[in-house]
C-alpha cells in the first residue's frame, strides 16, 4: 500500500507554529480534512507529546492553515483555520488564529498569489472562520519576503522583521456582536451553584474574562502553576457555561464540541510598571505559554469598554496603546473602539509579529 501525503509547508508564524496546506492539494469533500490534520499533527495523542505527527504537545503548535488566493473583492488570500487538539480526536474550525495570521502574507508572497510592487508588501487576508479581514504588511527585496530584521517579540528566541497586522473590524466574529449578552459585564451562574463576575467579549475571537482572585489566584502565575487538574477542570467548566452564556452553544454538550471558543482569561492587575494589567489565557484546555494573539486584541478591545473588569483593573483609562503582561513578557497592541449611539463598535486593532518558513515539502499521514 501506498503512503499517503500531501504538499504541506510548515511555517512559525509569531508564537505558534502551523501545517500550511494550499486548499487545491486537499481533498474536496471536507469531510476528509480532519482526519488528515490529525493523522498529520499526532493526534490524538495519550501522552500528550504528538510524537507521531508534527505537532509540539501544546495547543500552539498543534495547527493547520488551510489557503488559497481569493476571489473575493476585499481580500488577496481566503484563510481557514484549523485548531487541532492533543489529546482528543477533535479540529476545532469555530475561530481565528492571529499568531498564524501573521505567516498567511508572507505564504501568499513567497507562493507569488501576491506580487509585491513597493519595499512592503500589503496582503488582504479573508478568515473563513470568523469571516473577519486582515490586513498584513511586511517588508519585501525584489518581489521576495525579508524574513530577517530586529524586531522581538516576546515568546520567540531571536529576532525577525515585523509584520503589522491590522484587524477589521474585530467586533463580532464568533457570535455576529460585540457584546453577546449586550453587557459589559455579567454574572455567571456555574453548575456548582457558585456564581462569577464576567466580562463576555466578542473581538476577533469570542472571550470570557474574570478576576483571577475570585478564582484565589494571583494572576502572574506561570503556565507550571496553572497547569493542574483541579484547575484545568475549573476552568473549563466556565469556559462550557460561558459559551452557552454567549450564544455559541446551545447546551453544555455543545458547548464541549468546541475545544477553544471561548477563550477563557484571568485577569489581574499589572504586577510590573511595563505592564497596564495581567492576563493569563486557557487555550484548548491548556494554560498558554504566551498569549493568543486574537485572545490579545479582544483583552485590548475590553480594555476600552466601560464597565468591564479589564478597564475596572487599568490604573490609567484613558489608554491609546495596551500593554498587557503575560507568561513570556510583555505584549503592546492598538486597539480602537468607539461608541455609537449608546453602542460600542470595535474598529479596527493592530499588533507587531514576526514569521518564519521552516521546510516546504510533503507531510506522511
Amino acid at each position: 500500500m501506498s503512503l499517503l501525503s500531501f504538499p504541506c509547508t510548515y511555517m512559525r508564524g509569531g508564537t505558534s507554529r502551523a501545517l500550511i496546506f494550499n486548499e487545491d492539494d486537499l481533498p474536496k469533500d471536507r469531510a476528509q480534512w480532519d482526519e488528515i490534520f490529525l493523522s498529520a499533527l499526532g493526534s490524538p495523542d495519550t501522552y500528550g507529546r504528538q510524537l507521531n505527527g508534527m505537532g509540539g504537545g501544546i495547543s500552539s503548535l498543534s495547527k493547520v492553515a488551510i489557503l488559497k488566493p481569493s476571489s473575493r473583492d476585499d481580500a488577496d488570500v481566503d484563510y481557514t483555520f484549523a485548531q487541532v487538539s492533543v489529546t482528543e480526536k477533535k479540529v476545532d474550525y469555530k475561530g481565528n488564529c492571529g499568531n498564524i495570521s501573521s505567516a498567511v502574507g508572507p505564504y501568499a508572497v513567497f507562493k507569488k498569489w501576491v506580487l509585491p510592487s513597493s519595499s512592503e508588501a500589503h496582503v488582504r487576508i479573508y478568515n473563513t472562520n470568523t469571516q473577519k479581514v486582515t490586513h498584513a504588511y511586511f517588508p519585501v527585496k525584489n518581489g521576495e519576503v525579508v524574513f530577517t530584521g530586529d524586531l522581538e517579540i516576546p515568546g520567540v528566541s531571536g529576532t525577525g522583521a515585523p509584520i503589522r497586522l491590522e484587524f477589521q473590524d474585530p467586533g463580532g466574529a464568533t457570535t455576529g456582536k460585540l457584546l453577546p449578552t449586550h453587557k459589559t459585564r455579567d454574572i455567571l451562574k456555574l453548575s456548582n451553584g457558585k456564581s462569577l463576575e464576567v466580562s463576555m467579549i466578542d473581538a476577533a475571537n469570542a472571550c470570557v474574562f474574570l478576576k483571577a482572585s475570585d478564582l484565589g489566584l494571583r494572576g502572574d502565575e506561570s503556565t507550571a502553576e496553572l497547569d493542574q487538574p483541579e484547575l484545568l477542570k475549573s476552568f473549563e467548566s466556565i469556559r462550557l457555561e460561558a459559551s452557552v452564556a454567549m450564544g455559541i452553544a446551545a447546551s453544555i454538550d455543545e458547548a464541549k464540541k468546541s475545544i477553544a471558543i471561548p477563550y477563557l482569561g484571568l485577569v489581574a492587575p499589572r504586577y510590573s510598571p511595563d505592564m497596564d494589567f495581567s492576563l493569563r489565557v486557557i487555550a484548548s484546555g491548556q494554560p498558554h505559554k504566551a498569549l493568543p494573539l486574537t485572545v490579545s486584541l479582544c483583552a485590548a478591545v475590553t480594555a476600552k469598554l466601560p464597565g468591564s473588569l479589564i478597564h475596572e483593573t487599568l490604573e490609567n483609562k484613558n489608554l491609546d496603546e495596551v500593554r498587557i503582561g503575560m507568561p513570556s513578557g510583555v505584549l503592546t497592541l492598538n486597539a480602537k473602539v468607539e461608541e455609537r449611539n449608546s453602542q460600542y463598535v470595535a474598529l479596527s486593532g493592530s499588533f507587531y509579529r514576526t514569521a518564519r518558513i521552516l521546510f516546504e515539502g510533503r507531510v506522511f499521514v
